[in-house]
């Protein structure tokens, strides 16, 4: 009874954890989309041909690219966490309205509902920050060794 009791104050001491799990899985997808966007050239084909700007669908999707890999890495480390998140918006804006809007909710790839959920998450990161596990909480605690998570 007594190790169970422990575990429980472990996992109420530490609830914020899982949003720092959550921050890295987020971080780890959003590199993995931006590799999938190199490696799959169909697909990023497909995206960028639904754009009707002229010479920006080409320009978007190496935008997007970088953005994607960079912002992911900046996620999973922390750092700048803010930023990070803050600068993927936009993009996941541009897939809600110019690119998966058409298919609607509940469409059978779910494609929407997906990159609905994702800029809600990054949402979440650009008022929570990073964390406790974070580059940017190391850095806090540092500059402020006194203050309490």
């Amino acid at each position: 009874m007594q190790q169970q009791k422990s575990m429980l104050d472990w996992l109420n001491d530490n609830r914020d954890m899982c949003i720092e799990a959550l921050r890295i899985y987020l971080g780890i997808g959003l590199i993995l989309k931006g590799i999938e966007f190199i490696t799959n050239k169909q697909l990023a084909n497909e995206y960028a041909n639904q754009l009707t700007i002229p010479f920006f669908s080409f320009l978007s999707m190496h935008i997007i690219v970088v953005v994607h890999i960079a912002g992911g890495i900046l996620l999973t480390l922390g750092f700048l966490t803010r930023i990070a998140a803050l600068i993927q918006v936009p993009i996941l804006l541009g897939a809600v309205f110019l690119v998966h809007w058409h298919t609607g909710l509940f469409g059978r790839a779910q494609d929407l509902e997906y990159v609905l959920l994702v800029l809600f998450l990054l949402l979440v990161f650009v008022g929570y920050g990073g964390g406790r596990l974070s580059i940017d909480g190391l850095l806090a605690r540092r500059k402020y060794p006194n203050k309490h998570d």
